[in-house]
């Protein structure tokens, strides 16, 4: 778009870059204004998710000077919010007249808002001064500008279940996509989006869903991909929920499913060739026993079949694996798990192309199931430790893992990082890290399997995974109890299984805990 008239309401206010932070200047993206600093300061090129780059000087009882119109659009936060004035000694234009005016250019901005995620991708723009993922998953969606114009380093919680227009012209402009805006909680959140776009810079994805966990994520992203009557592939190690769901609610869409084991692509071949397959869906690394999937291989089988290829990279996170990358079209978290990171908040992700997962939004916005903003904050602020908390966690898992195949009352462990784990050289190939999950094989029955999982001092006994606090379960108990010994079985899940997600903890200090509670078997 040509350049606002905002430019006018700010012939003469002040503004300063960032000094501790260099960047090149970001381009608008369609939704950007221009304005002058004042003489002698550089030229300031601001694009809409860049205000808070700037720091705008008002004069002293600035706010009261405001008229109602002004002070109501300063509390409305939008992407086309702009609040700023013009204030010099030798400017007779009262400053509250100026916001007036500003308030009126900044209601021309206009944006096309599918998802109100504005133009560009998210994480082009920090390749040129950011290299890592660690600075990547502090900064995206924050550092070179938000959808909330804001000072403040953290972003805010915007709690809100609607959003208002000012004139039925703003919601026709709006539903016409002219105007960038949500209308209602279950469509979007300001401060999600902030979340969202994190996870997109990491992923390398166009967009980002978040939804209220990570089964949420799931059972929507399936019923919105695969049409009634198609058929889907998936693995015989998964999540249980997520199995259930494919084994007991797709049947009732028509939709039939392939079962095969995460290694098998001649099983993979023969079932694309057998049936019109829309879409392959599978963890890796699974769960629990954390096989690995030839993304690669599998993405280009998938695509010459005309099938979609679904990642949940819940145990991987995109730290250690990027599987849009690697060929996938959708990649899936538990954001639950690693990505918050600290066992408070639920939630799920969904990341690919912007027209993939724009037709799992339109569903999501049927079927709800919307992120609440607090959940959005913790995840962002999890986030910003992600790179700190995954380098501890490989570490530990790598080095306890060793020794739990080393140790004489341990039959069996799975862990990709491992040479006897039967992914192992594609682990390599695929993965920069093996993640901090460990499962393993007690030499004994249920009951010794329990004896050892309570001599433990430092983890929960608890569901999930991939906190800052370490937490093991026996998964024949925890998540399988309601089966019998035989049929927990046919899945694999022997009663001596254990799963340990090791948190930050000293490594010393889980090391000990974990062999005295062997030692007391």
């Amino acid at each position: 778009m040509a350049v606002s008239s905002c430019a006018r309401a700010f012939s003469s206010f002040e503004c300063r870059s960032d000094p501790d932070f260099s960047r090149p200047e970001i381009p608008s993206a369609g939704c950007g204004f221009s304005v002058k600093a004042k003489s002698p300061g550089p030229r300031c090129s601001v694009a809409a998710r860049g205000l808070s780059s700037l720091i705008f000087k008002f004069p002293p009882n600035f706010v009261r000077q405001l008229s109602n119109k002004a002070r109501r659009n300063c509390s409305n936060i939008g992407v086309a919010q702009v609040v700023a004035a013009s204030w010099s000694e030798n400017q007779a234009t009262p400053a509250a007249k100026a916001v007036d005016a500003a308030v009126e250019a900044a209601e021309e901005i206009i944006c096309n808002a599918d998802n109100v995620q504005l133009n560009g991708s998210p994480y082009s723009n920090y390749a040129s001064f950011l290299s890592s993922d660690g600075s990547i998953a502090i900064h995206a969606g924050e550092r070179l500008g938000r959808g909330i114009a804001t000072d403040a380093i953290t972003t805010p919680v915007v709690n809100t279940s609607a959003y208002f227009f000012k004139k039925t012209a703003d919601l026709i402009d709006f539903k016409e996509k002219r105007l960038a805006s949500f209308e209602y909680g279950r469509y979007g959140n300001y401060t999600t989006i902030v979340a969202e776009e994190k996870i997109s810079a990491l992923e390398g994805a166009e967009s980002t869903i978040l939804m209220a966990s990570g089964m949420c994520a799931s059972t929507v992203m399936l019923m919105a991909l695969i049409p009634a009557g198609g058929h889907l592939i998936t693995t015989t190690d998964c999540y249980r929920k997520t199995r259930i769901f494919i084994e007991t609610f797709l049947p009732k869409m028509g939709i039939t499913a392939t079962v095969i084991d995460p290694a098998d692509i001649v099983g993979l071949e023969s079932a694309l060739e057998k049936n019109n397959v829309t879409l392959f869906f599978t963890e890796s690394p699974t769960n629990p026993f954390l096989r690995c999937v030839d993304i690669e291989l599998v993405s280009k089988l998938c695509h010459d079949k005309g099938a979609l290829v679904c990642i949940d990279g819940t145990f991987a996170t995109p730290l250690n694996q990027k599987s849009l990358k690697l060929g996938a079209d959708i990649v899936l978290h538990s954001a639950t798990k690693f990505i918050a990171g600290h066992n408070d908040v639920l939630a799920g992700s969904i990341s690919g192309s912007e027209k993939l997962i724009s037709t799992v939004r339109v569903l999501h916005n049927i079927i709800g199931g919307a992120l609440n903003p607090n959940a959005a904050y913790l995840i962002i602020r999890g986030m910003k430790t992600l790179h700190l908390r995954i380098q501890q966690q490989n570490s530990t898992a790598q080095r306890m893992a060793e020794i739990l195949e080393a140790h004489p009352k341990i039959t069996r462990v799975y862990y990709p990082g491992l040479v006897s784990h039967p992914e192992h050289n594609l682990a390599k190939r695929q993965m920069s890290g093996f993640g901090g999950v460990v499962s393993f094989e007690v030499d004994g029955d249920l009951l010794t399997t329990s004896k050892f999982i309570d001599a433990l001092r430092i983890p929960y006994i608890a569901p999930s995974f991939g906190g800052c606090e370490s937490i093991v379960d026996q998964p024949a108990i925890m998540s399988y109890w309601d089966l019998s010994q035989k049929e927990r079985a046919k899945y694999g899940i022997m009663d001596n299984l254990v799963r340990f997600s090791f948190g930050v903890e000293d490594f010393e200090d889980l090391k000990t805990d974990i062999l005295q509670a062997l030692e007391k078997i």
